[in-house]
């Protein structure tokens, strides 16, 4: 077997591993002012996407997050004037 077909199933197997719940994706908008705010609140396993939007003044932001998290910081995060907040699997 090649290398990377190698590689790619042992990632393939490491990720049907992983509690199918365990972690949830996170995308919402946020006026750039705001936007360090927001960023600093996001417990993102890594750095998170940061989209343009038609408004210049706004962008989307798209993360990862663990899903036990997500009810403590929706608070926080609308508190930092994040909006269009959307939690998906």
């Amino acid at each position: 077997m090649e290398t990377g077909k190698a590689e790619s199933r042992v990632l393939m197997l490491q990720g049907a591993h992983l509690p199918r719940q365990a972690i949830v994706g996170l995308i919402l908008n946020v006026r750039r002012e705001d936007l360090d705010r927001v960023v600093g609140i996001l417990p993102a396993l890594k750095k998170p996407t940061i989209s343009m939007l038609s408004d210049p003044e706004w962008v989307a932001v798209n993360t990862i997050v663990e899903e036990s998290v997500v009810r403590q910081i929706l608070p926080k995060l609308k508190a930092a004037n994040a909006q269009g907040i959307v939690e998906y699997p």
